[in-house]
């Protein structure tokens, strides 16, 4: 008896060799790029960090805001994107031009507001995080930094918007080895341009803060042009390229249908980036040396965490490609199964980050205080890493099916209605330090992950949004 159940517990969520193969063949192009992006981010603040804690500091809330941006791109492209990984499944090659196209109005219009709203309010959203509370700490210099680092950035939008319509769509196809090749590019032209003008060696002006802005810029630009110009010359593997530009006309059937499941996404990615952003300015009410400590803890944790969040990039294309080709009972064993590997994984970089926890803040020219906090919230951040990774993976799993307004309640209606305001009146009126205030923030996250899981288990999500 008890061999059969182990047998049907190993049946139920451990895959055979073709499985992990394909999930690997999927998911390591992405950890590669995903981690070359966080690492170009990383070797930012590092670089940044190893000049002072308050050009660290400034530029860690102007990347919180910008952060933003990304995240209403990522859910705008993501929520057009769903078709695209259905229509691909599907065989419609029309279809995937028509997500194209969309995404292109899409970005332009979210990248126009994002623009204007930085240039008109940038100051005042930045002296939001300025908090005292740090004998140290130079609210005026954090401020210099931060406007000087943005003013920067802001060249890298165009860039990023077709990166992210290209490299969106090439993914949602299955081919994720080209954008790995230009991310791995694009650390290369970041790494040498930081170390050239952060310092200012070989004969290159010493930029500072404005310098890693400039690279980054580059970075940008390089790994765009390189993805642009491979997707048309390789018409052979990405057909769907063909006659794309030939009109920006997209019905107006598809538009209705892309608004009605793209809407939710957007509007959860927004509302869910803003509510972090609000996380973090409810810390920074204990001083400016908590902005420099999460900021620490931050980029550690996002680079450690790509291995098992790629799993919901995972489940977006393969769970998605599945239910598009009219194969629900082998998406929802395929989604059982990445997510337990998943969340498997998770535990595993877990371990890893508390391993590390002490020795990473002692790469940052900061103070004890800042280090030793910065220890403690990475800690913090490495046991809650397989509840995080289980809502993920059930995040993705409700979208690839379409169920876009269940996950804009399961993730950023949550987020404001829970984690918010538990932040937020800790914050204010109570003693708590950052630490605790942290821990019941990250807490939450298992009403969520219990939540996710009676949605995943009733399959709620099963369904085939492009049969038409």
């Amino acid at each position: 008896m008890e061999q059969t159940a182990k047998k049907t517990f190993r049946e139920k969520y451990i895959g055979d060799k073709s499985f992990y193969r394909m999930i690997f063949g999927i998911t390591v192009p992405i950890m590669v790029q995903n981690g070359i992006t966080s690492f170009v981010n990383m070797l930012d603040n590092i670089m940044v960090g190893r000049v002072g804690t308050e050009q660290m500091s400034g530029v860690s809330i102007v990347n919180q805001l910008i952060f933003i941006y990304f995240l209403c791109i990522f859910g705008g492209l993501g929520g057009i994107g769903i078709f695209t990984a259905q229509y691909y499944g599907k065989g419609d090659r029309e279809g995937v031009r028509a997500t194209f196209r969309a995404k292109i109005w899409l970005g332009v219009f979210i990248t126009a507001i994002a623009f204007s709203v930085f240039m008109l309010f940038g100051p005042q959203l930045i002296s939001l995080f300025l908090n005292e509370g740090s004998e140290t700490a130079d609210l005026e210099a954090t401020l210099r930094y931060a406007e000087g680092y943005m003013r920067i950035i802001f060249l890298s939008f165009p860039a990023f918007l077709i990166l992210q319509i290209y490299g969106s769509t090439l993914r949602a196809c299955g081919e994720t080895v080209l954008p790995m090749k230009a991310g791995i590019t694009a650390v290369l032209v970041n790494l040498v341009f930081n170390y050239l003008l952060i310092y200012g060696k070989l004969g290159f002006p010493e930029l500072g803060v404005n310098g890693a802005a400039i690279a980054t810029v580059l970075s940008r630009y390089v790994e765009m042009l390189i993805i642009v110009i491979w997707t048309h010359r390789h018409k052979e593997k990405c057909p769907y390229i063909v006659g794309v530009y030939r009109t920006l006309k997209v019905s107006g059937k598809q538009v209705k249908n892309f608004t009605i499941k793209g809407a939710p996404l957007l509007l959860n990615e927004s509302l869910w980036s803003v509510g972090m952003s609000l996380l973090l300015q409810c810390y920074s009410l204990r001083g400016l040396d908590v902005i420099a400590a999460y900021n620490i803890s931050n980029t550690l944790s996002n680079l450690f965490s790509i291995v098992f969040f790629t799993m919901g990039d995972a489940v977006a294309i393969i769970v998605g490609q599945l239910l598009g080709a009219g194969k629900p009972e082998e998406a929802k064993d395929t989604d059982r199964k990445i997510i337990f590997f998943g969340v498997i994984f998770a535990a595993f970089t877990g371990l890893l980050m508390m391993s590390v926890s002490g020795l990473f803040p002692k790469i940052y020219n900061t103070t004890d205080a800042v280090r030793h906090l910065a220890t403690s919230l990475i800690i913090v951040y490495a046991a809650y890493s397989p509840v995080l990774a289980f809502c993920h993976c059930t995040y993705f799993t409700l979208r690839s099916g379409g169920k876009t307004i269940v996950t804009f309640l399961f993730d950023s209606v949550f987020t404001w209605a829970v984690s918010v305001p538990i932040a937020f009146v800790l914050s204010r009126f109570t003693n708590l330090g950052m630490v605790a205030i942290y821990i019941c923030v990250s807490s939450a996250d298992l009403i969520k992950c219990l939540i996710g899981y009676i949605l995943v288990k009733k399959g709620v999500w099963v369904n085939n949004i492009v049969n038409d």
